[in-house]
């Protein structure tokens, strides 16, 4: 008991030191932005960029990775921007993320009853995303919105990007696990430990791979 008590704070030390060193800013700018939204479209892609990431999804991942699904899935999509600070030096940033992302996802199910969602999250994003979803070391923290679990099934698939909680040992448990994709690019200080700052905005390889785990859930 001692030992899981002792890892757990270790965790919850590690998880914050790791937020707080997500303020990397990507400035790469990789072209499409997100199409104006089909508000009933079979597939909303929910994206929570990463911190202080210009574009509107999102310049290094949230923009050229819905310019390949939308180009490239079956079905027809819209996207929507999580509204939130993405900002570290703004306290409730990341569970300002959760409220927004978990609202929006109840509306629209509501609104929308056959749409889908893929949730989409990188860097300071992913932690957004991780507690959207319930993973138990964002969970330890404050003031963080949780989807209900009867809304689970709407969720298609979950891509996150530079995730932080890599280094701590935290996937995305429960109904979400086998749904969910991963993509870390060598290098990265925020998801392997790497030395090379600009790796953490090099994830178009991944944009691929993850269109077709959506394609192959639909």
């Amino acid at each position: 008991m001692f030992n899981r008590k002792v890892f757990r704070i270790v965790a919850v030390r590690t998880l914050s030191v790791l937020l707080l060193t997500v303020g990397i800013t990507t400035t790469t700018n990789l072209g499409a932005t997100a199409s104006a939204q089909n508000y009933c479209a079979t597939i909303d892609v929910v994206v929570a960029r990463g911190t202080t990431e210009p574009g509107y999804l999102g310049a290094a991942v949230g923009d050229p990775l819905y310019g390949v699904l939308s180009s490239q899935l079956s079905v027809d999509t819209s996207a929507y921007r999580v509204n939130y600070p993405a900002d570290l030096l703004v306290p409730t940033s990341v569970s300002d993320g959760t409220r927004d992302m978990v609202t929006h996802v109840i509306n629209q199910a509501a609104a929308c009853p056959d749409q889908r969602f893929v949730l989409v999250g990188y860097s300071q994003g992913a932690a957004v995303t991780h507690a959207v979803l319930g993973t138990p070391a964002m969970m330890m923290l404050p003031g963080m919105w949780v989807l209900p679990a009867e809304l689970s099934w709407r969720v298609t698939a979950v891509l996150l990007f530079g995730d932080p909680l890599r280094l701590v040992g935290q996937g995305v448990a429960g109904a979400y696990a086998d749904r969910t994709a991963n993509y870390c690019t060598s290098g990265d200080p925020i998801c392997a430990g790497g030395i090379f700052p600009a790796a953490h905005g090099s994830y178009q390889w991944a944009f691929t791979s993850a269109t077709g785990l959506v394609e192959s859930r639909l």
